[in-house]
């Protein structure tokens, strides 16, 4: 099953809207063919790993997959059809279909088709590869997902708001690797103004470019004599700015002839903008999941409001020591531990120095 999770990892952002799926089939306690879901309209992993082995399975043949084999017809074959008719006798599941119109149904199919079926093998982290699409397929809402860097003391950068660079080589390479993983980016208007980002993925030579947002209210970002990166890189039809119908219609029009998409967003009834719509926007747009790199003012507004689903925080081992370097959060007058808002389904990892912290909100 590890195997299996490697090779489903190879089509890493690939695949949505739908999930990374790996399969491999085992004969004699060797492998003899593998395969994975490529992206959405192509064959799924198992039927890969099917024809890869180009006739019909040996007796007592195992296929492995990572996640339920789907049952009904799409746009390719209900797999478990091409299961049974392939012959084989065992078949070893990782996650369920977390659809509750189809959770267990392929499950179901195999057994009453006469064929072994073990389920549950390494079914956290095969899970865990699809958080954009478990999320999606149970919600029909995108997945938000907040990522920050800080330091043991909680700031983002120094009082002055220099911040390159709070983690080491390995956590920005981490990073990297959550963009490719993504769809969609987004970022504040402050760290646009501050580091002038591109929000590429650069992985083994390639680079990736998702769709990238900007929450700009005012246009600031529009006011700089030399226009920022992501409004004038090779990328720029990939570029949204969200604004507000209080934007100057000069600004406006400044960003219109440089070939950026312009989204008029209301606020709410904080001022801040409607999370509600523009959630919506997303789905309309075809945007199922989308990675917000926050500084801390963003930060505390997502969190404190629960308006991300997830979020994915990076602590250096480094102190700023500094009350005025700026960090999550605004004056609560918190009474109790019990108002900590609190991460559910946490995973680790050590990234070099450093240490990711990620987990559901």
């Amino acid at each position: 099953m590890q195997r299996a999770l490697e090779l489903a990892k190879r089509a890493w952002g690939e695949t949505h809207p739908n999930p990374m799926v790996g399969a491999l089939i085992v004969e004699q306690d060797e492998e003899v063919a593998e395969g994975w879901h490529h992206q959405a309209g192509e064959a799924h992993a198992e039927v890969e790993a099917l024809r890869a082995l180009g006739r019909r399975p040996a007796e007592g043949a195992t296929l492995y997959i990572t996640l339920e084999p789907c049952s009904t017809r799409g746009r390719t074959g209900a797999c478990t059809d091409a299961i049974i008719e392939s012959g084989i006798q065992r078949v070893v599941v990782g996650a369920k279909d977390v659809n509750p119109v189809h959770a267990g149904q392929g499950l179901a199919v195999l057994r009453k088709a006469g064929i072994e079926v073990v389920s549950g093998v390494c079914a956290e982290e095969c899970s865990d590869l699809n958080l954009i699409f478990n999320h999606w397929i149970t919600r029909q809402t995108p997945f938000f997902a907040a990522k920050m860097a800080v330091t043991l003391d909680g700031k983002f950068a120094a009082a002055s708001g220099h911040s390159k660079w709070v983690t080491g080589d390995v956590a920005r390479a981490d990073v990297a690797r959550w963009r490719r993983y993504f769809p969609a980016i987004a970022v504040g208007a402050n760290t646009v103004l501050c580091d002038n980002p591109s929000l590429t993925s650069r992985i083994d030579g390639a680079e990736w470019c998702p769709r990238r947002f900007v929450f700009d209210r005012q246009l600031r970002t529009a006011e700089l004599a030399t226009l920022p990166q992501l409004y004038s890189d090779a990328h720029k039809d990939q570029t949204v700015v969200l604004c507000s119908s209080a934007a100057r219609s000069s600004l406006r029009q400044k960003l219109l002839a440089a070939g950026i998409e312009l989204w008029e967003m209301p606020s709410a009834a904080d001022g801040h903008l409607d999370w509600q719509i523009f959630r919506q926007r997303c789905v309309d747009a075809g945007i199922i999941g989308l990675l917000i790199e926050t500084g801390p003012s963003l930060a505390t507004t997502l969190i404190e409001n629960h308006r991300v689903d997830y979020a994915l925080i990076y602590q250096a081992p480094k102190f700023i020591g500094d009350s005025s370097a700026a960090g999550i959060g605004r004056p609560r007058e918190t009474r109790s531990m019990h108002e900590a808002i609190q991460l559910s389904e946490v995973k680790h990892a050590i990234l070099g120095d450093d240490i990711l912290v990620r987990g559901c909100l």
